[in-house]
Formats: C-alpha cells, structure tokens, sequence
C-alpha cells in the first residue's frame, strides 16, 4: 500500500465515538500529518480531530470526491458501522500508512 499521491477519501475522529472529519485528498500521508500538527487553522484544531480511523483509496481523484460527498451525507450511525467494519477499535492508522510504530 502506497497512499502517497493516489486519491483517498479518510475519517480522522478525536476519539473513539468521538467528533468525526471526512476528507479527501491526493496524498494521505502529507494531509494526515497536516491534521496531527495542526498547521492549519480549521475543524481538526477546534475538534481534536487528528486520529485517522478510516481511509479508502481510489483509482481517480474524481471517484474520491464522489465518494466524499456521499459518505458527508450519512447519518452518523452509518458512519460508525464503516468505521468499526475495518477497524474495530477505532485504532489510528498512521503508524499502519507511514511504517512509524504506534508509540511515535
């Protein structure tokens, strides 16, 4: 798995069950960290919203963006199942998208 430059579609939560943020975006890794860091001032700063619970990779940046929008207008609940469907424990994703070890 190589989510650098391929268009992905990611739920970053600031906790299990906690505030949910949907994104979409061509590199992963890069608007992951941005997430984590906070280098940008927005949602993921206010809601503490930095751990990447869910992502899907898509073949065009169009399907990505399709998808987005759809899964936006979820209820939460269905968003939860699709959460818990692939990862159960709400466990962040980023040491499983940039090789780090869970503990950095």
């Amino acid at each position: 798995m190589n989510p650098t430059g391929q268009p992905a579609v990611y739920i970053l939560a600031s906790q299990r069950h906690g505030t949910l943020y949907i994104g979409v975006t061509s590199n992963l890794i890069q608007r992951s960290w941005v997430h984590r860091e906070e280098i940008i001032e927005g949602f993921s700063q206010r809601y503490g919203t930095h751990l990447l619970v869910y992502f899907e990779l898509h073949a065009t940046m169009q399907a990505a963006i399709t998808r987005e929008k759809q899964i936006k207008k979820w209820h939460r609940a269905w968003k939860v199942r699709l959460i818990e469907a692939e990862n159960p424990n709400w466990d962040d994703l980023w040491p499983a998208i940039t090789g780090e070890s869970s503990g950095g």
